[in-house]
């Protein structure tokens, strides 16, 4: 399956790559949220290869799918995860690709053509990146924790998720060694698998934006919940990803989304 995974992969990314050095055509799906023909044509093309590779599987993609169905096996699709730095090339955004059954990850990819960054996880077997197993850090210090997190998109509307966000940063940023927001929860939840971050935090993400990561974290031996601190499902409000030695302290200062 992974094999399988890793070629779709490479042959999108061939696109990919193309699309990041190439001028683009950008529309607005809403007021910051963009999307341009290669997000378009790298779905197409991975929905009718993954349709070929596995035929049992139903897509539900970023662009032509809906984030609110979970087919009992399910391949989460985002074609370019950080269309925002690929529109602006900065080189952080991927692909990612999770495999799920009944509710449960089993297998993930997530490449990055620009970096040619390709993480892999099979449930069960390790999490890896060009071959080489991942694991992640063992910081448990909050102080010491390096973090990462992400601006919803309905920032724009002030709302819910705005209030949570600034609170939230305002109740972590004084405990840790700093926070970064790179622009692709897909990433962010790799670098927590490979140890370069210590955790992750994030509100009102889509299941292609994490469904692959999941895996990822917790088969490089990390830990992935909600904001109580309760297994984190497909659709919850808010994402928290860590190395597991940090988590709980994470959770204890992120604000109470029902409250924001």
């Amino acid at each position: 399956m992974i094999k399988r995974l890793e070629e779709a992969l490479r042959e999108a990314g061939e696109l990919f790559l193309k699309g990041y050095r190439a001028p683009k055509e950008v529309r607005h799906k809403g007021t910051v949220d963009l999307v341009t023909q290669y997000d378009v044509a790298i779905e197409e093309r991975l929905i009718k290869r993954l349709g070929e590779l596995f035929p049992k599987y139903q897509v539900v993609g970023e662009e032509s799918g809906d984030a609110e169905k979970r087919p009992q096996k399910a391949i989460y699709l985002d074609p370019i995860d950080g269309t925002t730095n690929f529109v602006h090339t900065i080189p952080f955004c991927a692909i990612s690709l999770g495999i799920w059954e009944e509710n449960t990850p089993i297998a993930a990819a997530v490449y990055n053509p620009v970096l040619d960054e390709l993480f892999v996880a099979q449930k069960g077997a390790g999490a890896f990146l060009n071959g080489q197993r991942l694991a992640v850090s063992d910081t448990a210090d909050l102080q010491q924790s390096l973090l990462a997190t992400g601006f919803p998109y309905t920032k724009v509307n002030k709302g819910r998720d705005y209030r949570w966000v600034l609170q939230s940063m305002a109740n972590l940023l004084p405990h840790t060694q700093d926070i970064r927001r790179l622009g692709s929860a897909a990433l962010d939840l790799c670098y927590v698998a490979r140890g370069i971050y210590d955790g992750f935090y994030e509100c009102n993400l889509k299941p292609w934006d994490v469904a692959a990561g999941i895996l990822l974290v917790e088969e490089a031996g990390g830990r992935v919940s909600d904001w109580r601190g309760e297994p984190y499902r497909l659709g919850d409000p808010v994402i928290v990803a860590s190395n597991g030695k940090n988590h709980d302290k994470i959770i204890q200062k992120l604000a109470d989304y029902e409250e924001a």
